[in-house]
């Protein structure tokens, strides 16, 4: 019993201490509501990773839009998107945030109770996936504005040569380092 409580108060430290999802608003440089580098995609190796090449406000970036052709028409409706999901986003990576607060006082008690943290461990999963799909959701949008040639030229920009990924552009900062790997003892579903 006392291995199995341990093991689950490492996992909801590690969990409480985990920062925000990747492409949560306000989640470092690059992100959707950061910086504007160009880098790998937001939510990498998740599911947004298929859907957008470049991380950050890239559509604001002129050369990344002289070099895939993005359009001002398309510019302006990848921007209003972004605008549109933005504060939702925000909501909901306070929702996780919140949720992770929720769990500190759980793991630090003298005798943790197993059934509330494993309770809160569904829950800070759940905002987090919430967050996730969100995000997903706007990327998605952002997608459907691309012609197929315009695409695949972003896709290029995220998979590009090594040593240019990540390179920050025009003054821009680069992108933030690539998320944790999830804590010891979670197998992915």
């Amino acid at each position: 019993m006392k291995k199995t409580a341990a093991l689950f108060i490492i996992t909801a430290a590690m969990l409480a201490a985990q920062p925000p999802s990747p492409g949560a608003p306000g989640a470092g440089p690059g992100r959707p509501g950061g910086g504007g580098g160009r880098g790998a995609g937001p939510g990498q190796g998740g599911a947004a990773a298929a859907l957008v090449g470049p991380a950050g406000t890239w559509w604001r970036d002129p050369a990344l839009v002289q070099s895939i052709g993005l359009t001002a028409d398309q510019q302006k409706r990848i921007e209003d998107a972004f605008q549109q999901s933005r504060l939702h986003l925000i909501d909901l990576t306070a929702a996780v945030e919140k949720e992770q607060v929720t769990m500190e006082p759980l793991v630090a008690a003298d005798r943790p109770d197993e059934a509330k943290i494993l309770v809160q461990i569904d829950r800070i999963a759940q905002a987090r996936a919430e967050l996730e799909k969100a995000n997903a959701r706007m990327l998605l949008g952002f997608r459907n504005v691309l012609t197929q040639d315009q695409w695949t030229k972003l896709r290029a920009e995220r998979t590009g040569p090594p040593g240019r990924q990540g390179q920050a552009t025009q003054g821009q900062a680069s992108q933030a380092p690539a998320p944790p790997p999830p804590p010891a003892g979670n197998a992915p579903r």
